[in-house]
């Protein structure tokens, strides 16, 4: 008797992975169509400016900004990766790390940079494939396990054993993912516009709106068309994530100024930059759902309300997987760039969670 029901049990979990891995794919070639139509309108309308991009060679001038920090670089011994970082504040004061997200880099904390460097020694890197860091070739280069190895190969290479962890986006995954696998190296844990990975996988599957807005996944998966899309027009995408009415900064919030957009835009028309930011969503559906999920470091989670892509029913759902106090806070009016749109509220909330508690003297090496 004992056979066949383990039989039964082997073939509906492999049923239910073929199904998954139908849906990823088939999602990805609508994606794709739909796409393609939109190129072919495009390419119609405005022939002469849809493949068209100008160079940007030199950095704008806020990347040298020196109240942000100085520019500092770090190669790793085991993955031999040079990662680059913005540091400032004194050494030896309590590590703040952050981590940025997508389409970002280092510069999207530069309002952090400045307001922590009074009480912490602040770090802002480069991740991965991204701004001055290396760029591995492989899209298997970009997997989770790699990335989470890098924020603890960096942290150790800073002289820690221990963070105040901050991370956005995809930076936020990879902070959940850090506080899980390395609880003894936070000390807090801040995440801003980035469910637990555990419910966004779980979330996403029940609540077809959430797929929806995650379509960008699926779209991701295929090799170069991703690129093409995002460049024509010189960028006009990206542009569009920052500036647009559905998916930028608020009305009320700190718009980007022309030098601080074309900041984003020279880190990612950089040779091979684009591709490395994608491998990171071409290799997620491989490492999810999590075999462990508790995190047991104290946690704030700063939710921007307009956020265009994540519903914010799953901020909440997140308390379900933290073994220690939680504190959320929806900020209303504010987009998903959360950090770059409301910085005052963002850095106040902050501040809070940080002096709760044990409070940071606690946490120096």
């Amino acid at each position: 008797m004992a056979r066949p029901l383990l039989l039964c049990v082997w073939l509906a979990l492999r049923l239910r992975l073929l199904g998954y891995w139908c849906l990823v794919y088939g999602y990805s070639a609508l994606c794709a169509v739909t796409a393609a139509l939109r190129l072919s309108w495009n390419t119609l309308l405005r022939p002469s400016s849809t493949f068209r991009w100008f160079a940007r060679d030199t950095p704008p001038p806020c990347l040298s900004d020196t109240s942000l920090g100085t520019h500092c670089y770090v190669r790793i011994k085991e993955s031999g990766l040079r990662f680059h970082y913005v540091a400032a504040g004194e050494r030896g004061k309590p590590l703040m790390l952050f981590l940025h997200g997508f389409p970002e880099f280092w510069f999207s904390w530069r309002h952090q940079l400045r307001e922590f460097k009074s009480e912490f020694r602040v770090v802002a890197v480069d991740m991965r494939g991204y701004g001055e860091s290396d760029l591995p070739p492989s899209t298997e280069s970009y997997r989770l396990d790699y990335l989470v190895t890098d924020v603890k190969d960096i942290v150790e290479y800073l002289g820690y054993n221990r963070c105040f962890l901050v991370g956005h986006d995809w930076g936020g995954t990879i902070a959940w993912l850090f506080a899980i696998h390395y609880p003894e190296m936070v000390a807090k844990l801040v995440v801003l516009n980035s469910p637990h990975p555990s419910v966004f996988v779980d979330y996403a599957l029940r609540h077809p709106s959430q797929m929806l807005k995650s379509s960008y996944f699926f779209f991701f998966q295929l090799p170069r068309f991703p690129e093409l899309m995002l460049s024509i027009n010189d960028f006009k995408a990206l542009k569009s994530l920052f500036t647009s009415r559905s998916t930028g900064i608020g009305p009320k919030g700190r718009w980007l100024t022309t030098e601080e957009l074309e900041a984003y835009l020279y880190a990612l028309s950089q040779p091979g930059a684009l591709t490395a930011a994608l491998n990171y969503f071409r290799n997620v559906f491989s490492f999810l759902p999590l075999s462990h999920s508790e995190v047991l470091s104290p946690v704030l989670l700063l939710w921007g309300e307009r956020d265009a892509f994540l519903e914010q029913d799953m901020a909440e759902a997140c308390r379900l997987y933290i073994r220690n106090h939680f504190r959320l806070n929806i900020i209303s009016g504010a987009s998903h760039w959360l950090q770059q749109d409301q910085p005052d509220i963002v850095n106040t909330l902050i501040w809070t969670f940080l002096k709760e508690g044990e409070g940071r003297k606690n946490y120096r090496n």
